[in-house]
Formats: structure tokens, C-alpha cells, sequence
């Protein structure tokens, strides 16, 4: 079992429009509404794996209703915690002629510390049957940089494996608590490390950096791939998986996608480095598809063959 905590949760809906142009009027080719917010991404890919998982966290209002009534509806087993404030709304647009994609993302509700406390107790309570516990996502306005941080650092003592996927403050903080895996992308990553990434030589001086703030495991993901810096029977592992090029429909939730997979893998028996295989080939899979965290595993089958996955060696 899998436990995905999503404290910012949303209603995502994507808009598909042709031939956008600011300023004019538009009438959209197609609509979808999911539940979202990263942690329920990783949930949804991990439903499509057939891997046990339940998504928690926080849900407030109509919207949170909304998001509850989506999860049902997708068969993702979900106990979340109801919250006075509404849940946000968060909006994507998608012209398939260009590529392009704009991402409108609320803020979100302000959350007191009752209600975190609530939720805490919950998870003391689904972990003690779980594998992994997965925080991904931003955090809502009133709460504390440190909660993630707090979070992994009860949970690990509690014999729990944590994966974390954030950004900034909340990353850098969690990372303190010695979470079992990070999976920042590009961006986050070099936010943490402090300077731009480029080559494999980087992204080499970035796993480890991050691997010494703290972090079990690491995934770095980028356009093309991943980085990986794992820890399999003693001996610590560096990796570059490259996935084979495709013309995206949309790219958001792909490192979701990958993560779960990856998770689903390894907690399966895969080794490592075939884990990492199989997660890029999920990540690919899902930028076919509109909707965070949907693909088709036959699609993964199909474009597992043209990842390429090699060992990197430090200097």
C-alpha cells in the first residue's frame, strides 16, 4: 500500500483550444475535470498500475466535494480531511496546434492548525499499513515551511519510507528530516543547489548535493528524462535515463507519472536501474494524454525499448 498526501488539492480542469490568441474569444475543443494536485496525480498513475494506493489530505467546500466525488468516480480509494475553507480550482489550457500550455493555479484555502493536526492523526493511522508515504505538492497558505519536514521526520521514526516531491523552502527543510526519496526537476533542483544545471557533470554535483542535505534516494527529472542517485544493496548508484522523443500533447503531471511508476517497481522487486527504465517510459506515456497522471500502461510497454538508461560514474 501506497499513501499519496495532497495538502493543496485541487479541481483541474483542462481546456483544450486551437489557435490561441490573448484577447479574442475562444470556445474550446475539449473539457476535462479531474481531481488534482500532485499527490492525487501520483495516486491516479498508480491506480492505472493496479498498485494499492489511497489518496489523503485536505478538502474543503464545494470544490472539496468535487474533488472527493472525482476520486470515487476514478475508483482511487480516498480518506480525506475536511477543511472550513474552499479548496482551489486550477486551470490549464492547452492549443495542440502550437504546443504551447498555460497553467492558472488559485492560490488555494488557508488552513488552521486544527485541521493539520487532524490530518496528522490520520496518517499515524493509514501508515501503520503502508510501504511508502508520498507528500508532493506545494503547501497551503498558513501553513509552516517546516511541515513537511516535521512530517517525514515522525513518520521515518515510525519505521515509514517517505518520498517527497516539492519545491523551495519546504524541500530544503524536508530534506533535513532525511525523506527515503526526493524527485525534485530541473528548476527545484537547482534552486536547491544554488546554480544552473547543464550537463551530466552537473546533475552528477547535484545528486550528490542532495544526497548530503539529506536525501535516501534522488530523481532530478528534466524534458528528456531523469537523474538518479539510488541506493540499492549497500552501494550508491548514478543514473541518466533518456526517453525517445515525442511530440507531446500536454507535459503536466509527467514527473507524477514517472514517480509512481518508479515507486510501483521498485516496491514490486525491479531493480533499480529496470525501475528507472520503466518510470521514464511512464513519464513519456503520459504527455500523450491530457490529464495528469493518466497514460496507457500498453503505451508504456510499447516505448519501454527506447529508453536508454546508463550508469554515471563521479569524477
Amino acid at each position: 500500500m501506497i499513501i499519496t498526501v495532497t495538502l493543496n488539492a485541487a479541481l483541474d480542469r483542462s481546456l483544450t483550444v486551437p489557435i490561441l490568441k490573448l484577447g479574442q474569444r475562444h470556445r474550446a475543443s475539449d473539457v476535462l475535470t479531474l481531481a488534482g494536485g500532485k499527490g492525487i496525480n501520483v495516486a491516479r498513475s498508480l491506480k492505472r498500475l493496479d498498485h494499492p494506493v489511497v489518496a489523503t489530505g485536505l478538502a474543503g467546500g464545494r470544490t472539496g466535494t468535487r474533488i472527493v466525488e472525482q476520486l470515487t468516480e476514478e475508483s482511487i480509494l480516498n480518506d480525506f480531511v475536511r477543511i472550513r475553507q474552499e479548496s482551489r480550482t486550477s486551470t490549464l489550457v492547452v492549443d495542440p496546434t502550437s504546443g504551447m500550455q498555460t497553467e492558472i493555479n488559485e492560490w488555494g484555502p488557508k488552513v488552521s492548525e486544527t485541521e493539520l493536526e487532524i490530518l496528522m492523526d490520520k496518517l499515524r493511522y493509514l501508515s501503520r499499513s503502508a510501504e511508502v508515504v508520498v507528500f508532493a505538492g506545494s503547501l497551503p497558505r498558513g501553513v509552516a515551511t517546516g511541515f513537511y519536514g516535521e512530517a517525514v521526520r515522525e513518520l521515518t521514526r515510525r519505521g515509514v519510507r517517505v518520498a517527497l516531491d516539492t519545491e523551495g523552502e519546504p524541500l530544503r527543510l524536508g530534506l533535513e528530516a532525511e525523506p527515503w526519496l526526493v524527485s525534485p526537476n530541473q528548476h527545484e533542483a537547482e534552486q536547491l543547489v544554488g546554480q544552473e544545471l547543464f550537463d551530466d557533470e552537473d546533475f552528477l554535483m547535484a545528486l550528490d548535493t542532495i544526497s548530503e542535505m539529506g536525501a535516501r534516494n534522488a530523481h532530478i527529472t528534466v524534458e528528456d528524462g531523469c537523474f538518479a542517485l539510488v541506493r540499492e544493496e549497500r552501494q550508491v548508484r548514478r543514473y541518466r535515463a533518456i526517453a525517445p522523443h515525442l511530440e507531446p500533447t500536454s507535459v503536466v503531471g509527467a514527473g507524477d507519472a514517472l514517480l509512481a511508476q518508479w515507486l510501483s517497481a521498485v516496491l514490486g522487486g525491479t531493480s533499480a536501474e529496470d525501475a528507472l527504465r520503466l518510470a521514464v517510459a511512464a513519464g513519456a506515456a503520459s504527455v500523450l494524454e491530457v490529464g495528469a497522471g493518466r497514460f496507457d500502461p500498453a503505451e508504456v510497454r510499447r516505448l519501454l525499448p527506447a529508453v536508454e538508461v546508463h550508469e554515471l560514474q563521479p569524477a
